[in-house]
């Protein structure tokens, strides 16, 4: 068993995790649902797999913090890897990266986004959960202005889930840990690169928030991620990151420098078989920037519900739109229902999903294509005689 044959499964199936755990098996997520394949893996496989993924040099550092993270190329495959220890031994968590080009389209978020990024200066924070989809986000809005203006564009992202192709703007991808060290001296690298346009990949700390505020404030347009539920919730969790003598201050600054925050979950919906984002938009108004100023961040909701005119978007709102829309994007691999797949004899021992065998007989892999009318398929020696008389007399015509 190699790893990049367990990433070339979870293509197959069309997932978009893997997760691999000492004495677990496999466990895949298929459009938002976990499911487990093959058979449990042993701890000393999986210490191979890390050892092959972390360069020698970077080794000490996996010991010393028990986690790492890196980007690969596997099975032909972007992947984002997240390498750390459990109580079981040393685990994976692996995000299998798109190759497609984001777009607002393609990704089934609501145009109005687009007006976000058409000011040259502010902030605009995207948040929600762990995979909710943050990051193709803010890829789709650097799309919209790579179509259309040429600014230069800085990305730091830990790592690089999108390689953007330039069209008008120049973009710059630097990847955490690979280009430069953290997001703190990338940020302040960037601001001496003259960069026109930002974009952090995720904004984990004070001294990151610090640097983001500044550089929204100096005359770039800024964008960014924050792990959050709600808009509401973006917003107070940047303020609140920092010592509450100074609080007050940043909330000034927020408020002053803030062009919208989008907050984003996933959805399935059964009768296209794809997950699509449902959003919440706060749109920076007058009143809206006068609540963070003081702090009212509960007052948030009220401005939401009322500030549709401004182009601001409840959960409730937004969701009735998607119920509306009839110009859906499907990409090709999610346009059906995942199908099985005939396996090499060699895969399909420690692949096959895991659950109880059954005692039939094995049934032929691949997809079973309908019989033609009128031909005869001859039974298996595992069929009695009885039923071989009822099949032939099925098959031949009455006169």
């Amino acid at each position: 068993m190699e790893l990049d044959e367990l990433i070339a499964h979870a293509r197959d199936e069309g997932a978009s995790d893997l997760h691999l755990e000492p004495g677990l098996p496999a466990a895949i997520r298929v459009r938002g649902a976990l499911r487990m394949v093959g058979e449990p893996i042993p701890a000393r496989t999986l210490l191979g797999f890390a050892r092959s993924v972390i360069d020698e040099s970077a080794w000490p550092d996996f010991q010393e913090r028990r986690s790492y993270d890196l980007s690969k190329v596997a099975a032909g495959i972007r992947c984002r890897i997240n390498v750390l220890a459990s109580a079981r031994g040393v685990g994976m968590a692996i995000r299998l990266l798109s190759a497609f080009q984001p777009t607002l389209r393609a990704l089934n978020l609501h145009p109005d986004l687009a007006r976000l990024v058409a000011p040259t200066n502010g902030l605009v924070l995207v948040s929600g959960p762990t995979g909710s989809g943050k990051s193709s986000t803010l890829a789709a809005l650097i799309q919209e202005i790579n179509a259309t203006e040429p600014r230069h564009v800085i990305t730091l992202e830990s790592p690089i889930e999108y390689d953007l192709i330039p069209r008008h703007a120049y973009i710059r991808q630097r990847e955490i840990g690979r280009d430069t060290p953290s997001f703190e001296r990338g940020l302040l690298d960037a601001l001496r690169e003259d960069p026109d346009v930002l974009m952090v990949g995720e904004m984990r700390d004070p001294e990151t928030m610090r640097l983001t505020l500044n550089a929204a404030e100096t005359g770039h347009l800024v964008l960014a991620t924050v792990h959050s539920a709600t808009a509401a919730e973006a917003l107070q969790r940047v303020v609140s990151a920092f010592p509450a003598e100074i609080q007050n201050a940043v909330a000034a600054q927020l408020a002053d420098c803030m062009l919208g925050v989008v907050a984003q979950r996933l959805r399935f919906r059964p009768e296209l078989k794809i997950r699509v984002p449902e959003c919440e938009i706060l749109v920076a108004s007058t009143p809206v920037r006068a609540m963070v100023r003081q702090g009212q961040f509960y007052k948030l909701a009220t401005a939401l519900e009322s500030g549709g005119q401004e182009g601001c978007w409840t959960f409730t709102r937004y969701r009735e739109w998607l119920d509306r829309r009839s110009d859906w994007y499907i990409p090709a691999r999610e346009s059906l229902p995942a199908q099985p797949r005939a396996e090499p004899p060699e895969r399909a021992a420690h692949l096959r999903p895991a659950r109880a065998a059954k005692a039939d007989r094995p049934k032929p892999s691949g997809e079973v294509k309908p019989e033609p009318e009128g031909v005869l398929v001859i039974p298996s020696a595992e069929e009695d005689l009885h039923s071989i008389v009822s099949e032939l007399e099925k098959k031949v015509p009455k006169e």
